[in-house]
Protein backbone atom coordinates (compact mmCIF):
# COMPACT_ATOMS: atom_id res chain seq x y z
CA UNK A 1 0.00 0.00 0.00
CA UNK A 2 1.80 3.48 -1.17
CA UNK A 3 1.70 5.73 1.84
CA UNK A 4 -0.77 8.30 2.41
CA UNK A 5 1.91 10.28 4.39
CA UNK A 6 5.41 11.37 4.35
CA UNK A 7 6.13 13.07 7.98
CA UNK A 8 4.68 12.25 11.09
CA UNK A 9 4.92 14.79 14.20
CA UNK A 10 4.64 13.81 17.39
CA UNK A 11 3.69 16.03 20.29
CA UNK A 12 6.11 14.95 22.79
CA UNK A 13 4.72 15.33 26.35
CA UNK A 14 1.17 13.55 27.35
CA UNK A 15 1.98 11.54 24.00
CA UNK A 16 5.38 10.24 23.97
CA UNK A 17 6.13 10.75 27.29
CA UNK A 18 4.25 9.66 30.20
CA UNK A 19 4.66 13.26 31.87
CA UNK A 20 0.97 14.52 32.48
CA UNK A 21 0.69 14.59 36.14
CA UNK A 22 4.13 15.07 36.66
CA UNK A 23 4.25 18.59 34.34
CA UNK A 24 0.75 19.56 36.36
CA UNK A 25 1.68 18.73 39.97
CA UNK A 26 5.29 21.03 39.14
CA UNK A 27 3.05 23.52 38.46
CA UNK A 28 1.37 23.13 41.80
CA UNK A 29 4.05 22.85 43.73
CA UNK A 30 5.54 25.99 41.98
CA UNK A 31 2.71 28.31 43.55
CA UNK A 32 2.52 26.46 46.96
CA UNK A 33 6.39 27.25 47.53
CA UNK A 34 5.48 31.10 45.85
CA UNK A 35 2.14 31.53 48.04
CA UNK A 36 0.16 31.84 44.90
CA UNK A 37 -3.67 30.40 44.11
CA UNK A 38 -2.49 26.79 43.31
CA UNK A 39 -4.75 25.79 40.40
CA UNK A 40 -6.70 22.27 39.94
CA UNK A 41 -5.64 19.44 38.61
CA UNK A 42 -8.25 20.18 35.19
CA UNK A 43 -6.59 23.51 35.11
CA UNK A 44 -2.76 22.45 35.19
CA UNK A 45 -3.26 19.95 32.73
CA UNK A 46 -4.76 22.05 30.21
CA UNK A 47 -1.73 23.96 29.91
CA UNK A 48 0.25 21.44 29.31
CA UNK A 49 1.76 21.45 25.48
CA UNK A 50 1.55 25.71 25.67
CA UNK A 51 4.97 26.90 26.15
CA UNK A 52 5.99 27.39 29.66
CA UNK A 53 5.60 31.11 30.56
CA UNK A 54 2.18 31.14 28.45
CA UNK A 55 1.39 27.67 30.23
CA UNK A 56 2.06 29.31 33.58
CA UNK A 57 0.08 32.70 32.68
CA UNK A 58 -3.24 30.70 31.61
CA UNK A 59 -2.93 28.45 34.88
CA UNK A 60 -2.23 31.30 38.04
CA UNK A 61 -3.73 34.14 35.79
CA UNK A 62 -4.36 36.38 39.36
CA UNK A 63 -0.38 36.19 39.64
CA UNK A 64 1.49 39.37 39.86
CA UNK A 65 3.66 40.23 36.67
CA UNK A 66 6.90 40.33 38.57
CA UNK A 67 5.96 36.54 39.78
CA UNK A 68 6.41 34.89 37.12
CA UNK A 69 9.86 34.57 36.35
CA UNK A 70 10.18 33.44 39.93
CA UNK A 71 7.26 30.80 39.09
CA UNK A 72 9.14 29.27 36.07
CA UNK A 73 12.11 29.19 37.88
CA UNK A 74 10.14 26.82 40.76
CA UNK A 75 8.49 24.53 38.38
CA UNK A 76 11.39 23.92 36.93
CA UNK A 77 13.12 22.58 40.02
CA UNK A 78 10.17 20.58 40.79
CA UNK A 79 9.89 19.04 37.44
CA UNK A 80 14.06 18.90 36.74
CA UNK A 81 14.30 16.92 40.09
CA UNK A 82 11.76 13.97 38.20
CA UNK A 83 12.15 14.17 34.96
CA UNK A 84 14.88 11.53 34.50
CA UNK A 85 12.69 9.09 35.56
CA UNK A 86 9.96 9.60 33.50
CA UNK A 87 8.79 6.69 31.01
CA UNK A 88 7.60 6.62 27.72
CA UNK A 89 4.32 5.28 26.70
CA UNK A 90 4.27 1.65 26.26
CA UNK A 91 4.40 0.48 23.17
CA UNK A 92 5.68 4.45 22.59
CA UNK A 93 9.29 3.35 21.18
CA UNK A 94 8.38 0.62 19.22
CA UNK A 95 6.00 2.37 17.14
CA UNK A 96 8.47 5.23 16.80
CA UNK A 97 11.44 2.80 15.63
CA UNK A 98 8.67 0.95 13.48
CA UNK A 99 7.60 4.47 11.56
CA UNK A 100 11.52 5.12 10.72
CA UNK A 101 12.30 1.53 9.75
CA UNK A 102 9.56 2.05 7.11
CA UNK A 103 11.11 5.50 5.67
CA UNK A 104 8.90 7.99 7.24
CA UNK A 105 10.33 11.36 8.67
CA UNK A 106 9.70 12.08 11.82
CA UNK A 107 9.36 15.44 13.89
CA UNK A 108 8.66 16.77 17.24
CA UNK A 109 6.91 19.85 18.31
CA UNK A 110 6.46 20.77 21.49
CA UNK A 111 6.04 23.47 24.38
CA UNK A 112 9.12 22.17 26.06
CA UNK A 113 12.46 24.52 25.53
CA UNK A 114 15.24 23.46 23.23
CA UNK A 115 17.29 22.27 25.99
CA UNK A 116 14.57 20.33 28.09
CA UNK A 117 13.42 18.59 24.63
CA UNK A 118 16.87 17.85 23.63
CA UNK A 119 17.61 16.05 27.19
CA UNK A 120 15.17 14.27 27.07
CA UNK A 121 15.94 12.93 23.67
CA UNK A 122 19.04 11.66 24.78
CA UNK A 123 18.27 10.08 27.54
CA UNK A 124 15.69 8.21 25.98
CA UNK A 125 17.53 6.71 23.73
CA UNK A 126 15.52 8.62 21.19
CA UNK A 127 17.22 11.55 19.44
CA UNK A 128 18.03 9.74 15.97
CA UNK A 129 14.99 8.89 14.86
CA UNK A 130 13.50 12.55 14.44
CA UNK A 131 14.36 14.49 11.83
CA UNK A 132 13.17 17.97 12.55
CA UNK A 133 11.98 19.33 15.80
CA UNK A 134 10.69 22.62 17.08
CA UNK A 135 10.11 23.83 20.80
CA UNK A 136 8.11 27.04 21.93
CA UNK A 137 10.79 28.83 23.08
CA UNK A 138 12.48 29.42 18.94
CA UNK A 139 8.79 30.24 17.20
CA UNK A 140 5.75 30.81 18.25
CA UNK A 141 3.71 28.20 20.95
CA UNK A 142 0.65 25.95 20.13
CA UNK A 143 -1.78 26.84 18.33
CA UNK A 144 -0.07 28.98 16.20
CA UNK A 145 0.87 26.98 12.73
CA UNK A 146 4.64 27.93 12.82
CA UNK A 147 5.76 24.62 14.33
CA UNK A 148 4.28 22.58 11.66
CA UNK A 149 5.20 25.28 9.08
CA UNK A 150 8.55 25.14 9.69
CA UNK A 151 9.37 21.67 9.99
CA UNK A 152 7.40 21.04 6.65
CA UNK A 153 9.63 23.50 5.24
CA UNK A 154 12.81 22.00 6.75
CA UNK A 155 11.95 18.37 5.42
CA UNK A 156 10.32 19.75 2.28
CA UNK A 157 7.08 17.93 2.72
CA UNK A 158 3.82 19.44 1.91
CA UNK A 159 0.96 19.65 4.70
CA UNK A 160 -1.04 16.83 2.71
CA UNK A 161 1.41 14.42 3.38
CA UNK A 162 1.92 15.96 6.75
CA UNK A 163 0.30 13.67 10.02
CA UNK A 164 0.23 15.47 13.52
CA UNK A 165 -0.19 13.36 16.46
CA UNK A 166 -1.15 14.82 19.97
CA UNK A 167 -2.99 14.64 23.25
CA UNK A 168 -3.99 17.73 23.87
CA UNK A 169 -6.65 20.48 22.11
CA UNK A 170 -3.34 22.87 21.56
CA UNK A 171 -2.33 19.98 19.52
CA UNK A 172 -5.48 19.61 17.02
CA UNK A 173 -5.55 23.41 16.47
CA UNK A 174 -2.20 23.41 15.76
CA UNK A 175 -2.11 20.87 12.77
CA UNK A 176 -5.75 22.62 11.67
CA UNK A 177 -4.51 25.87 11.64
CA UNK A 178 -1.58 24.70 9.50
CA UNK A 179 -4.09 22.80 7.10
CA UNK A 180 -2.62 19.06 8.70
CA UNK A 181 -4.83 16.16 9.57
CA UNK A 182 -4.27 15.62 12.87
CA UNK A 183 -5.12 12.03 15.45
CA UNK A 184 -5.27 12.71 18.66
CA UNK A 185 -4.64 10.07 21.67
CA UNK A 186 -7.19 10.16 24.31
CA UNK A 187 -3.82 8.92 26.98
CA UNK A 188 -2.68 12.39 27.81
CA UNK A 189 -3.53 15.63 29.26
CA UNK A 190 -7.01 16.77 28.10
CA UNK A 191 -10.29 14.51 28.42
CA UNK A 192 -11.44 12.54 25.42
CA UNK A 193 -14.63 15.02 24.90
CA UNK A 194 -12.86 18.39 24.42
CA UNK A 195 -10.46 16.50 21.84
CA UNK A 196 -13.49 14.94 20.07
CA UNK A 197 -15.22 18.29 19.80
CA UNK A 198 -12.22 19.42 17.15
CA UNK A 199 -13.03 16.72 15.07
CA UNK A 200 -9.60 14.67 14.87
CA UNK A 201 -9.14 12.09 12.19
CA UNK A 202 -9.38 9.49 15.01
CA UNK A 203 -8.89 9.46 19.27
CA UNK A 204 -6.86 6.33 19.96
CA UNK A 205 -6.76 4.88 23.01
CA UNK A 206 -3.07 3.47 23.48
CA UNK A 207 -0.14 2.74 21.27
CA UNK A 208 -1.18 -0.51 19.98
CA UNK A 209 -3.77 1.08 18.47
CA UNK A 210 -2.24 4.08 17.04
CA UNK A 211 0.41 1.66 15.22
CA UNK A 212 -2.34 -0.46 14.12
CA UNK A 213 -3.75 2.89 12.85
CA UNK A 214 -0.90 3.82 11.06
CA UNK A 215 -0.30 0.47 9.20
CA UNK A 216 -3.59 0.94 7.73
CA UNK A 217 -4.56 4.67 7.41
CA UNK A 218 -0.88 5.86 7.09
Amino acid sequence: MSKRYDLIVFDWDGTVMDSTAIIAGSIQSACRDLELTVPDDETARHVIGLGLMQALRHAVPDAPEAMYEPLVARYRHHFLSQDQAIPLFEGARETIVELHEAGYRLGVATGKNRAGLDRVLESSGMKHYFHATRTADLTASKPHPAMLLELMAELAVSAERTLMVGDTTHDVLLAQNAGVDVVAVAFGAHPEDQLLALKPLALMQDFSQLRAWFRLNA
